[in-house]
């Protein structure tokens, strides 16, 4: 078994974090629970990685929400359901 405390890089624990940000379309604060990891965010961030390079297990709607705020019942009742 690996010994975690001398590995150079840490290990990629999978939770469930939940993100709150602000809609740039209506100002409301949503909140939404998404399987990402604290490096992830840093890659995004605070490294500059593209959105879909540093979340790719995340649904698009889910990065837009990263991205944006803005949550699929907003764009549903803004541009209508498809």
């Amino acid at each position: 078994m690996r010994d975690l405390h001398k590995s150079k890089s840490r290990p990629m624990w999978r939770a469930i974090m939940l993100v709150e940000r602000t809609s740039v379309i209506s100002g409301q604060v949503n909140m939404m629970s998404l399987p990402i990891t604290v490096d992830q965010l840093e890659n995004y961030y605070l490294k500059g990685m593209l959105l879909q390079d540093a979340f790719p297990n995340l649904l698009p709607s889910q990065r837009e929400f990263i991205k944006t705020g803005i949550t699929s019942k907003e764009w549903d009742n803004l541009y209508g359901e498809e």
